[in-house]
């Protein structure tokens, strides 16, 4: 794992975004982890999302003109991420959009940096379930005008279970809207990085969980997860 993934496990396990056990998901499947990306609600935490979310576009060179978040989650993961970017010389506007549009004042759907025609624009949320709000973010940013490129779209972590199909979320969402969506870390590569180590003086994750993760991801992971 690159430097800053590592650091990112870390701060995701320091503020139990990632959680070890037995959980119910929505959809009423049993899971032996669970994701919850509104444990970072403190300053210092969400500083340390937006520089995370910031090292993975510049890893993986993305052009961006526009980092967009969708409401109501991406609202700080952009803002985040913007500082992220600044911090580290990049001075790359944000965005994101109104669940109901404003007719006063300035009006419309878009709050700060509005996408433009000819913008590369980096999509960022928290954990793909169904993929539904990147689905109807990036439809609502190429409708906004001609030669809007949403070139990618970035979540914190791919559980890397199958989606409607048999393929993972991800790779649907990739072939089905002809965008780049990544993670900055994968369960997989959260479970290697953890397994038998102590953080702040405690083994995060034993033998026995390892074992139950591998047992659920065989029978739920995408086919390419």
């Amino acid at each position: 794992m690159q430097p800053h993934q590592q650091a990112f496990v870390e701060l995701l396990v320091r503020y139990e975004v990632i959680r070890f056990g037995e959980f119910t998901l929505k959809s009423g499947r049993k899971s032996p982890y669970f994701v919850n990306a509104g444990q970072l609600r403190t300053g210092q935490a969400i500083a340390g999302l937006g520089r995370a979310y910031a090292a993975e576009i510049q890893r993986a060179e993305l052009a961006c003109d526009l980092v967009f978040g969708p409401a109501y989650k991406g609202v700080p993961l952009a803002v985040a991420t913007a500082i992220g970017l600044a911090e580290q010389g990049l001075d790359v506007p944000y965005g994101f959009d109104r669940k109901e549009a404003k007719d006063h004042g300035e009006g419309g759907v878009f709050v700060g940096t509005p996408p433009a025609p000819g913008m590369k624009i980096v999509l960022v949320d928290d954990v793909i379930t169904s993929g539904r709000s990147i689905r109807e973010a990036v439809e609502l940013l190429r409708a906004a005008g001609p030669d809007i490129e949403v070139g990618a779209a970035i979540v914190a972590v791919d559980r890397q279970e199958r989606g409607r199909g048999e393929k993972t979320t991800l790779r649907e969402l990739h072939e089905e809207l002809g965008v780049d969506v990544r993670a900055i870390v994968s369960i997989r590569e959260i479970v290697s990085f953890l397994h038998g180590r102590e953080i702040d003086g405690a083994v995060v994750l034993d033998d026995a969980m390892k074992a139950a993760i591998e047992a659920y991801l065989a029978e739920h992971a995408g086919a390419d997860g």
